[in-house]
């Protein structure tokens, strides 16, 4: 029988996670899948996870949110795992399940899972750490870390629209260089993403990104007075704002390789949580993991 190991977070989305797992490991069962769960805790680390797998293990499978997948990414390439990984969508942020329309169905997410072929996806990588999702700075991009953990896991997407609300109120410029092939630039911008996926939030910034075509989405908001803004935020909700770029307002193009420097005292966020620090060096590595479940 093939083997796999079943890492779930029983803290993402509203807990759910534990409504589930019966049906989940019966499902594994009845074909013929021997599933070894293993719980994510704050007191233990990732790394007991990954101790007995080896080359009899069929994949991995994990259970969670963009944070939870960011976590596994980032151990298994510490650890050197190179098993196709197939994901549950059931955090409160599912950005990156979203953009591989992943469903959120357990039954029909597991069956597409067991029946598919590991699709390569690529990756994100900043300084030394991974992502799967989203790289960011300035605006917003610290909400998910500023928010009460409980009040996160007991209020859910409520919990970031107050937030962001409140970082709304408070329009804070700061100042980039940017150097890349296609780009380089210096200025004041209010938000700066760099995506692997396609949402942020569920906000679809990034839909002209491809997940598999070897370029990261490069999307810098830049400085400019509030009455200016309020056209640029229509469009981003109407979700056409790339076809009307102005690059005055909006720096939009598609790279493998980016450094950015700042001097202001800027934090960034990668899928949710925090980022490393600047100067940064990022890059997409294409075809960095194999998905399994990815629908056509």
């Amino acid at each position: 029988m093939k083997k796999v190991k079943f890492i779930y977070n029983p803290n993402s989305g509203e807990k759910g996670i534990t409504n589930y797992l019966d049906r989940i490991i019966k499902i594994y069962q009845k074909n013929n899948y021997i599933i070894e769960p293993y719980r994510l805790t704050k007191e233990e680390s990732i790394g007991r996870a990954f101790l007995e797998i080896d080359n009899t293990y069929d994949h991995i499978l994990l259970a969670g949110g963009d944070g939870t997948i960011d976590m596994i990414l980032n151990a298994m390439k510490e650890f050197k795992i190179n098993l196709p990984v197939g994901i549950l969508p059931l955090g409160t942020a599912n950005d990156f399940a979203k953009a591989l329309k992943l469903p959120y169905n357990i039954e029909e997410g597991i069956s597409n899972i067991l029946s598919s072929k590991p699709k390569k996806i690529d990756i994100g990588k900043i300084n030394d750490k991974y992502f799967i999702n989203v790289a960011s700075a300035g605006m917003f991009t610290d909400v998910s870390q500023k928010i009460n953990p409980d009040l996160k896991n007991y209020m859910g997407k409520v919990s970031y629209y107050i937030r962001g609300i409140e970082e709304a109120l408070r329009f804070r410029k700061f100042n980039i260089r940017v150097k890349s092939e296609e780009v380089t630039c210096d200025g004041d911008m209010y938000l700066m993403l760099i995506f692997n996926g396609k949402t942020a939030g569920n906000l679809n910034l990034a839909y002209k990104s491809e997940l598999d075509d070897g370029y990261l989405d490069v999307v810098i908001f830049k400085a400019m007075p509030i009455p200016k803004s309020i056209p640029v935020l229509i469009g981003v909700l109407r979700g056409d704002y790339l076809e009307h770029i102005n690059e005055k307002e909006i720096l939009y193009f598609k790279t493998q390789n980016i450094t950015i420097e700042c001097e202001n005292e800027l934090i960034t966020d990668i899928d949710g949580e925090k980022g490393p620090d600047f100067p940064l060096q990022i890059e997409c590595i294409k075809g960095g993991i194999e998905i399994l479940g990815v629908c056509k």
